[in-house]
Order: structure tokens, then C-alpha cells, then sequence
């Protein structure tokens, strides 16, 4: 039938029952504001009630023309008042009432979602809503960084590596420029690679070269290359290496050392045109 104005939300309605404790009284409180007596079917000792006659109601407020007693049953039903008309009875909303269009209607994201972006999932069959950040896989805090010139270094003692230059550092979490440590920002385990070329200056005197991660100012993991005759000039040493990082204090530096019979050492950044002979990086794995 035609409406004027908004069509009444006649879907999915219930109509409320209140029961109420009886006493010697002829006022009661409504749990639904009503605009009159008409709008609830009143029942005493199951017998339904005639409206302005044997009481009326306004708001909230229901009087009796005659007294109850303790022993009554008194109900009533609202008629006018359907309760939650708006929102369907639990359960009932299944597969076949959900239209696809209520998703693929919806305007595309056509970029990856940020942090804050939420999701529905289900946690053992109760839906919950989530951010993405809980969800993504990354391979990150990363970074990698090479010395942009060559470090002068004492022989045959073990001297860090100051990676200066950063190709990438994703949460800025390397420290390029004081301390030359990654100090990574999320717990997990890391993977670690890194390489130098460490050079002795005097020709034909190097007798080994050094690499090692240290993790909280201690060696962890480390590689040589070393010559027992015919020393050379410089060695070119990699390392790699994976373990745990807690996120907060852990920090991982790298230090290297020159073994030779003569003159001076260093890690040097650039061998014969080969730019960035020496270079630091890590990032985080995904699955472990």
C-alpha cells in the first residue's frame, strides 16, 4: 500500500510481553512508552482487559481502575510498539539474504592497505575485526649499507666496521653515523650478510682477513680467509648468518681483522673499480 512520507520498518518486527509483580496498587510502570491505552492488550488472570474502561496508559505510566492483589497474573502485550523493527531476530540473517553486491558493490581500495585499515575475520566462528598491520607479511625492519671509503685499521686487532652509507633502512632502525648498529625494532628472527675487503697496504703481506657479527658487544658468528704461503694483498671475506633479535635492546654490529706481517690495514670500499666492497645489511624472516 502507498505511504506518505518513510515507509514504516514493518520487516523483522517482534512484539514486546511484559509480565508484572502485582500488589495491592493500581500503578504500574510500562518497560515501553506508550502514546495511550490502546496501544497495549492487558491481560488479568488471563483475561484480556478493555482499554479506558479497566485502564489507561500514557508514556510510561499504566493505571488500573480497580486495585490488583499479590495473587493476580497480570501481562501485557504491546500492539503499537514492535520492538528492534529495525534489526532482524539473531539467526536469521543467513547466506541467501546477503546480496554479493554488498561487497563487490563497494569501492576498490587499488592500493595496499594501510596499517590502520580493518578487517572482518572469523576467530573460531565468532566474527571479530582486526587491523592489517596483525596480518601482513614483510620482510622487514631491513636495511643495507656500505662504506662509502676506505676505514684505516690497526693490525691484527678487532675493529667495527663503520657502514656510513645506507642504500635502504625501512624503519631507520641502523644507526649510520654514531655506533654503526641495527637495532631492529621487532622481535623475530633476522637474517645477517655481510662483506669486506680487507686490504693490507704493503704489497703481498696480508697473511688473513676477518669478518664477525657481534651481537650486544660480543662475537657471534664470523668467516676467514687466510693464507699459510704466499701472502697476498687483500682477502674479500662474506659472512652470513640468522638468529634471534627481542626488538628493544638487541643490536648487532660488524667488526673485522687484518692479520699481515707488515705495514698498515684497512677495509677498504672500493677494489679495483668494484664499488662497495664492503657492505653490512639484514632483514627480518617471514615463517620462523
Amino acid at each position: 500500500m502507498p505511504f506518505i512520507g518513510n515507509q514504516p520498518a514493518e520487516k523483522y518486527s517482534a512484539f514486546t510481553k511484559q509480565d508484572f509483580s502485582t500488589s495491592a496498587t493500581t500503578s504500574y510502570t510500562l518497560s515501553q512508552a506508550v502514546a495511550n491505552e490502546n496501544e497495549i492488550a492487558l491481560f488479568i488472570n488471563f483475561v484480556r482487559q478493555e482499554p479506558t474502561t479497566a485502564y489507561t496508559a500514557s508514556g510510561t505510566s499504566l493505571t488500573l481502575t480497580s486495585a490488583t492483589t499479590s495473587s493476580d497474573d497480570m501481562y501485557c502485550v504491546y500492539l503499537g510498539k514492535a520492538v528492534q523493527t529495525v534489526n532482524p531476530p539473531s539467526g536469521s540473517v543467513g547466506s541467501s539474504q546477503v546480496a554479493a553486491s554488498i561487497i563487490t558493490g563497494q569501492t576498490a581500495l587499488g592500493a595496499t592497505p594501510a596499517d590502520t585499515d580493518e578487517l572482518l575475520i572469523s576467530d573460531a566462528g565468532t566474527l571479530k575485526r582486526v587491523d592489517y598491520s596483525y596480518l601482513k607479511s614483510a620482510n622487514t625492519p631491513a636495511f643495507f649499507g656500505y662504506l662509502s671509503a676506505d676505514q684505516s685499521i690497526t693490525d691484527n686487532v678487532w675493529t667495527k666496521v663503520e657502514i656510513n652509507t645506507e642504500e635502504f633502512d625501512t624503519d631507520s632502525d641502523y644507526d649510520n653515523s654514531t655506533n654503526y648498529r641495527f637495532t631492529p625494532t621487532t622481535s623475530g628472527k633476522y637474517f645477517f650478510y655481510a662483506s669486506s675487503c680487507l686490504r693490507s697496504t704493503t704489497n703481498a703481506t696480508l697473511k688473513s682477513g676477518r669478518l664477525a657479527f657481534y651481537k650486544n658487544g660480543s662475537a657471534l658468528y664470523g668467516g676467514v680467509s687466510e693464507l699459510t704461503t704466499n701472502y697476498g694483498v687483500s682477502q674479500q671475506v662474506t659472512i652470513t648468518a640468522s638468529f634471534e633479535m627481542n626488538g628493544s635492546s638487541d643490536y648487532v654490529e660488524l667488526y673485522g681483522l687484518v692479520d699481515h706481517v707488515g705495514g698498515a690495514s684497512k677495509f677498504e670500499s672500493d677494489y679495483s673499480g668494484t664499488n662497495r666492497s664492503t657492505f653490512f645489511g639484514a632483514y627480518k624472516l617471514i615463517g620462523v
